[in-house]
């Protein structure tokens, strides 16, 4: 009697595949208990030759969304006025999105401010997903010019800031 026989080869890879396929079923992670969204990154941008400041993030979809469902977000506005809210349709063209204010003011040093994230459906009738997030500034508002320094696509010096007349 053989140790190794064609039989006992093919008895031992099948059972060796029941028990990975077990540790593989058990180990698993349902795709239904994943987020809809993966925030990557956020926080405030200063552009200074244009002088505006403006804040959000950027998302990745990761699991699957239905095509025209739609990522919100309502922002906190820094100047205290009514929350910002900003939205984009999904579309099969991408799976990240990047959502902005639009300027803002009044941005204060250390401060958090708030974002909140939703994921409806294309009729904006079901909320799907929703998740809380807040970003800070290092620096306030006031290193940003009232007025832009340049101008135009070549970056010309604003005629409004020359002081040289």
């Amino acid at each position: 009697m053989r140790a190794f026989s064609f039989r006992n080869i093919i008895i031992a890879a099948l059972a060796l595949c029941a028990v990975l396929f077990a540790v593989g079923w058990f180990t698993r992670e349902d795709p239904a208990d994943a987020p809809y969204l993966k925030i990557l990154g956020g926080g405030f941008m200063f552009n200074y030759r244009e002088a505006e400041i403006f804040y959000g993030f950027t998302a990745q979809v990761v699991r699957p969304l239905a095509s025209g469902s739609i990522i919100e977000a309502t922002f906190e506005d820094p100047a205290g006025g009514a929350p910002l809210v900003v939205s984009e349709r999904v579309s099969t063209m991408t799976d990240r999105y990047a959502l902005r204010t639009p300027p803002v003011r009044g941005v204060e040093a250390k401060k958090p401010y708030r974002v909140d994230i939703r994921v409806y459906d294309r009729a904006k009738t079901t909320l799907l997903w929703q998740e809380e997030h807040s970003y800070a500034s290092q620096i306030a508002d006031t290193v940003v010019p009232e007025k832009p320094l340049t101008i135009g696509p070549g970056y010309h010096r604003n005629p409004e800031l020359d002081t040289r007349q």
